[in-house]
């Protein structure tokens, strides 16, 4: 089971990226799949995950309204379009899965994924 993410890079604030979570020994729509970021100096915070089993999407309060979770199921791929961003978005990105279904208020912790991809550098200044 392997996780690739990919799509990160500059841009200005107020730019927008699309990261790409290719997803290969594992089925994504059955998998909790989750996007996490850690910035220099700061722990590793949860931005937005599905839950497997229903489907269900959850986003931080950091991101929401500005973040976009989707998947596409033939390539096996999630992505995360980000709008709107800030400097402080700025920080390695990961995603993550488990074939569990954590509860809802778990999907953006750590420990219920138990496969993490290298993560993508998303850096936004001017």
């Amino acid at each position: 089971v392997q996780l690739q993410a990919s799509g990160g890079g500059l841009v200005q604030p107020g730019g927008s990226l699309r990261l790409s979570c290719e997803a290969s020994g594992l089925t994504s729509g059955r998998y909790s799949i989750a996007w996490f970021r850690q910035a220099p100096g700061k722990e590793r915070e949860g931005i937005s995950g599905r839950r497997g089993g229903d489907g269900r999407i959850v986003y931080a309060d950091a991101v929401k309204g500005r973040f976009t979770f989707s998947r596409d199921t033939a390539k096996n791929t999630v992505y995360l379009q980000m709008n709107a961003l800030k400097p402080e978005d700025t920080a390695v990105y990961y995603c993550a899965a488990t074939s569990g279904n954590p509860i809802f208020q778990n999907l953006l912790r750590s420990f219920p994924y138990d496969v993490w991809g290298p993560g993508t550098q998303v850096t936004v200044s001017s």
